[in-house]
């Protein structure tokens, strides 16, 4: 996954001490089945994420990444969950900890392919047929499939 700018700058500074991150997930829906595309650094089936840039909306960056990933134009409809994912260290030792915030997204236009080189496949795929995707993805799914539904809140009160 390419790293943003910003945060190169940040590591400059702080080394790979914990990153407090803003991310998004673009649960993405075309009528009955759901936009999901293989990672390229790990190989794992999922909706499309990424980093919120500073200054940048969340929904609006939940736009911009499908459409750099997946090559898609969609519209963020709600917030489907807000989550804190636990402390990652990344292989060179950096280490993040994302505030994770998923959003329910509706197709507008476009094939999805892998477009920038984060994804290696990238599709639509049926509900029933997610048997290759991570149980924390279902979850998000699960939580974004509801149209009116209030966003959840993990952890505390």
């Amino acid at each position: 996954m390419a790293t943003p700018e910003f945060v190169l700058a940040l590591r400059e500074k702080i080394g790979s001490a914990p990153l407090p991150l803003v991310g998004v997930t673009a649960v993405v829906f075309r009528g009955e089945r759901v936009l999901l595309g293989r990672r390229a650094d790990n190989g794992a089936w999922q909706p499309v994420s990424g980093i919120v840039d500073p200054g940048e909306e969340p929904a609006d960056a939940a736009v911009r990444e499908c459409l750099e990933e997946a090559g898609v134009v969609v519209r963020a409809e709600r917030l489907a969950l807000v989550q804190q994912i636990p402390r990652i260290t990344h292989e060179n030792g950096d280490q993040v900890d994302y505030l994770d915030l998923v959003f329910r997204c509706a197709w507008v236009s476009g094939d999805p392919h892998p477009a920038d080189g984060e994804l290696t496949e990238v599709g639509w795929y049926r509900l029933g047929e997610l048997v290759e995707v991570d149980q924390t993805h279902v979850r998000k799914i699960a939580l974004a499939l509801a149209e009116d539904d209030p966003a959840q809140f993990l952890g505390g009160r």
